[in-house]
């Protein structure tokens, strides 16, 4: 009907709808096209579509996801304190105490070693040479000049009772396990590097810095007591 009003008054002279009525009739059709815009423009509107429900999703999601972090990150400090206990239990049952070590003692029957003869014993992992000496190998050990040796010690340095020598069976060269009653000086000779010993243990020939190492002994009665 506008459109029709429209067409009608481009068409008429400018005079000819300058009048009352002509005008009351644009105003009314005016009326009407502003009502029908705004009723257009109001079933117009586009409703937007809801997305409440992939957000709860995606919430549940980042909740998981967390969740698990939490149980591997728990589980993990769980698992480092167990290991660090049995590393800490394993070290505690490997070094010795102190009270262990002074139990750590062996005991030899003097008796039971002839005259002239070598015993060798394991002592906290290490071999133990016992000589039961002569009076002429006594006699030998005493009379070597000290100022010739390359470690000088005196045979009475060495020893506790002239009878008895008690050495630790270790070459102190690199630590090889010499071989007794042999060697240029009737001692110990070390096969490893030729290292030769007397019949008190001092170094007299080869590579070897030291004399045998003499450890902590003593005697009861007639028992050796080493350590």
């Amino acid at each position: 009907m506008a459109s029709l009003a429209r067409t009608f008054a481009t068409r008429l002279p400018a005079r000819s709808y300058a009048t009352p009525a002509m005008k009351r009739f644009l105003f009314v059709n005016n009326k009407e096209e502003e009502k029908q815009g705004t009723q257009v423009r109001q079933y117009s509107t586009t409703n937007l579509p809801d997305f409440s429900k992939y957000k709860k999703e995606k919430s549940s999601g980042e909740a998981s996801r967390n969740f698990a972090y939490m149980m591997v990150g728990t589980t993990g400090l769980i698992s480092a304190a167990g290991a660090q206990a049995t590393v800490s239990d394993f070290l505690a049952n490997m070094s010795a105490s102190a009270d262990v070590l002074a139990l750590a003692k062996a005991e030899v029957d003097m008796a039971s070693i002839p005259e002239g003869k070598n015993v060798t014993i394991k002592w906290r992992g290490k071999p133990v040479f016992i000589r039961h000496r002569t009076e002429a190998e006594i006699a030998e050990a005493n009379e070597v000049n000290i100022t010739e040796l390359r470690d000088p010690q005196q045979d009475a340095e060495r020893v506790k009772d002239p009878k008895w020598l008690v050495m630790l069976g270790v070459c102190t060269h690199l630590g090889c396990v010499p071989i007794g009653e042999a060697g240029d000086f009737g001692g110990w000779y070390c096969p490893c590097h030729g290292s030769h010993y007397d019949i008190s243990g001092r170094i007299r020939k080869g590579p070897a810095p030291l004399n045998l190492e003499v450890p902590e002994y003593s005697f009861s009665d007639d028992k050796l007591i080493i350590g």
